[in-house]
């Protein structure tokens, strides 16, 4: 409240202040037989300027350290958010150089890792290939060995009809027909007597 009060008696002197500085050319102004040179017109002239340079100096005393703290404020501020981007900046910087450092090392350890791995996946394919090539050599093997069979039993049924024809042919050769009669008298003689 005190400081409210104090505001308007401050508006209040401010203004009566203003028009007694406005007024004074006036009050100097009011004998028109006074000319400017004369020593009146001197001391008003000088009256009106110390009363303007001290409102002068008061206005500018009064609403320029706010002005100039607030703009002091505003650049230690902006000269604080510039410091802590630089700081930011450096930081970045130095992260992104470690990154760049090790980055190297990474890069090497994917190319070992990478050769062990391929290494690993050759064996493995190489394992595979050798155990492919063991059953499909079984496989051909009992192939062979059933084929060998299959030609086998086909020799000795090719041996056996030979065998067949051949006996035939020495039979045909040996049995004529005179042995043709011999063979059914016995056959006829034997038939007679088991039928006694």
């Amino acid at each position: 409240m005190i400081t409210h009060v104090r505001r308007w008696l401050c508006s209040i002197c401010t203004i009566a202040f203003g028009l007694a500085v406005f007024a004074a050319p006036v009050f100097a102004a009011t004998n028109p037989q006074e000319e400017a040179g004369t020593t009146t017109g001197w001391v008003y002239r000088w009256i009106n300027f110390l009363i303007f340079f001290g409102v002068l100096v008061w206005v500018f005393a009064k609403k320029t350290p706010t002005y100039f703290r607030s703009r002091q404020k505003a650049i230690a501020d902006a000269i604080a958010e510039s410091t802590r981007a630089w700081e930011e900046a450096g930081r970045q910087e130095r992260a992104a150089e470690q990154k760049m450092a090790s980055l190297d090392g990474e890069v090497a350890d994917l190319r070992t890792r990478a050769k062990q791995e391929s290494a690993v996946e050759a064996e493995r394919i190489r394992t595979l290939a050798q155990e492919e090539v063991k059953r499909i050599e079984q496989a051909a093997q009992m192939e062979i060995r059933a084929a060998e069979r299959a030609a086998q039993a086909e020799l000795k049924a090719i041996a056996a009809r030979l065998a067949i024809e051949r006996a035939e042919e020495l039979l045909r050769d040996q049995v004529n027909s005179q042995a043709d009669a011999n063979l059914f008298r016995g056959f006829v003689a034997a038939l007679q007597g088991a039928s006694n």
